[in-house]
């Protein structure tokens, strides 16, 4: 019988830390589908260069934030698989989301319910829809936040629906244990990528901030993260199980 490798499914795949897990789950020889929201040009580069790095990719179009989209878009997920002669994945990684900067007593109903829907609801949803599709013996791995740990200002509101993500990671882990399903939750720090419109990579003041504040003297980068997310889905991982890793070089120590 062949020995195949196992297939990941990446939401969030075509940029910062999704790019960086897809290229490193590449490296291994893992295929991933992937999913984009509105960059389909990038998610082309993505699919290019995992072929480059060693493995096949697939980038398929959703909206996380789209909770009647997914029964849709798991039969994607199902025609995608058929064409590699497969019917499950083995690894899911729930990265994507979206930033919000304000207030607690600024942010408005509307920004809360987006910011709800994205990064946890979807996550929640999503995970509910493809269970039926991820083999037992799977990972799943919940993209969460240093700002869980450490405060800064007007992060309260995104840092609070992470908190949830992280709970909701733990009950996961108890829920899908009899099917030998591990789920964690990697919790990055300051990460040079576009996004929240770049802050961190694009404004000189608050990077030095970042690297003033890290152990590790510098804020981070993406290949910082997806390597860990791909070694943490390995059978290296196969212990960890209902734990947050933080992945921060340190920050607020």
């Amino acid at each position: 019988m062949l020995n195949t490798p196992p297939i990941a499914l990446v939401t969030g795949g075509s940029r910062g830390l999704g790019r960086s897990t897809v290229l490193a789950l590449a490296a291994r020889g893992i295929p991933s589908l992937f999913t984009y929201h509105t960059r389909h040009d990038e998610a082309l580069n993505v699919t290019d260069a995992a072929r480059q790095a060693g493995a096949r990719a697939v980038a398929l179009p959703l909206d996380t934030g789209a909770c009647d989209t997914f029964g849709a878009f798991a039969v994607s997920v199902q025609q995608a698989l058929a064409e590699w002669g497969a019917d499950r994945i083995d690894y899911l990684v729930n990265n994507a989301g979206i930033a919000h900067h304000n207030t607690l007593a600024q942010t408005t109903e509307q920004e809360l319910d987006r910011l709800f829907a994205v990064n946890f609801k979807g996550v929640f949803f999503l995970t509910q829809t493809l269970l039926p599709l991820i083999n037992d013996g799977g990972r799943i791995v919940n993209i969460s936040s240093g700002l869980t740990r450490f405060c800064v200002p007007q992060s309260g509101p995104y840092a609070a629906l992470k908190g949830a993500l992280e709970v909701l990671t733990r009950y996961q882990a108890q829920e899908l244990g009899p099917r030998q399903i591990a789920v964690n939750t990697v919790a990055p720090g300051a990460i040079q990528t576009d996004f929240s419109g770049g802050r961190v990579r694009d404004n000189p003041e608050v990077n030095a901030f970042v690297a003033g504040a890290t152990a590790l003297g510098r804020a981070g980068v993406p290949e910082d993260i997806g390597p860990l997310i791909a070694a943490l889905l390995s059978d290296a991982g196969r212990w960890v199980n209902a734990q947050r890793i933080e992945a921060s070089g340190g920050m607020f120590l």
